[in-house]
């Protein structure tokens, strides 16, 4: 695999890269008081969620490995516009201003930091999941755990799991193994002790996930970038598109769109395709 597309693949399983976490850490810093902002505590540690108020469903947008929620920036306010529901955006834990985690990256710790945040919210029914890269791990969990509170789902490139099979999670071992040596050598950076948790896990985490079935009774809508995470290993990214395919087919009410042209980053690439689902879905579960 090519040094470009190690570095997507990373983003995309949940291995964090140095330059986006440090890009989503430096956007987060803000002078003036963000009236969005709530501080929600979680198994003793604190998690930055930001609120917009609004309608109903409350869309929850919920960005890749490595990223805040920075990444929705420019999103937000155009989504509030479009649709006058409640927007949400948050750190997970150890990125932009929520507490850092110590210990291997737990999904079950992701999760329960997701339903502490809408609780404390005050957020009790229809939700739309809208989740990026890495965050579809936590949308499948999440949905298992809450499947009266999700009303439906736009999965954005999203890791799935038909996508892991042992021989991808051994190839994309082997691929991230030399990010993962160098950040060994320096564990007092925030953002390598991110990868380190991360890939600590990984192999378990992945095994895992590959059994977990997402919630037929829930919709989702699955977009799928053309380039994918794997732009330069063909391979790999004919198994990400045949990953994203094999989850649309699995049920009626899911929805499978490609986003011609478009990098992994969708919501950047083509925003309007990703707005244009989110309304359609949002829409859908009124």
């Amino acid at each position: 695999m090519k040094p470009r597309a190690i570095r997507r693949a990373l983003s995309a399983v949940l291995l964090v890269t140095l330059a986006v976490s440090t890009t989503a850490c430096a956007e987060n810093t803000s002078a003036s008081p963000d009236p969005t902002l709530h501080v929600v505590e979680n198994n003793g540690h604190r998690l930055a969620f930001h609120f917009t108020p609004g309608s109903s469903p409350a869309i929850v947008l919920d960005a890749g490995g490595g990223s805040d929620s920075s990444y929705w920036k420019d999103l937000v306010p155009r989504l509030h516009a479009a649709t006058g529901d409640q927007i949400i955006t948050y750190d997970r834990a150890g990125l932009g201003d929520s507490d850092e985690v110590p210990g291997p990256w737990r999904v079950e710790d992701a999760v329960s930091d997701l339903e502490a945040g809408l609780r404390t919210l005050g957020v009790t029914e229809n939700v739309v999941l809208v989740s990026h890269s890495q965050a579809g791990e936590i949308a499948t969990y999440f949905v298992r755990r809450n499947p009266r509170l999700v009303s439906g789902a736009v999965l954005v490139d999203a890791s799935l799991p038909p996508l892991y099979t042992d021989d991808e999670i051994t190839r994309l071992v082997a691929a991230n193994q030399p990010q993962v040596d160098a950040a060994r050598k320096d564990p007092s950076s925030k953002q390598n002790r991110q990868l380190l948790a991360t890939a600590d896990s990984f192999v378990a985490v992945h095994r895992a996930y590959h059994q977990v079935a997402w919630p037929d009774a829930v919709p989702a809508t699955v977009i799928v970038s053309e380039k994918t995470p794997f732009d330069g290993s063909p391979e790999d990214a004919q198994r990400w598109r045949e990953a994203a395919a094999s989850f649309a087919r699995a049920a009626p009410n899911r929805t499978l769109v490609t986003a011609a042209g478009s990098s992994h980053d969708i919501p950047v690439d083509r925003p309007d395709l990703v707005l244009d689902w989110i309304e359609k879905m949002a829409s859908l579960v009124r």
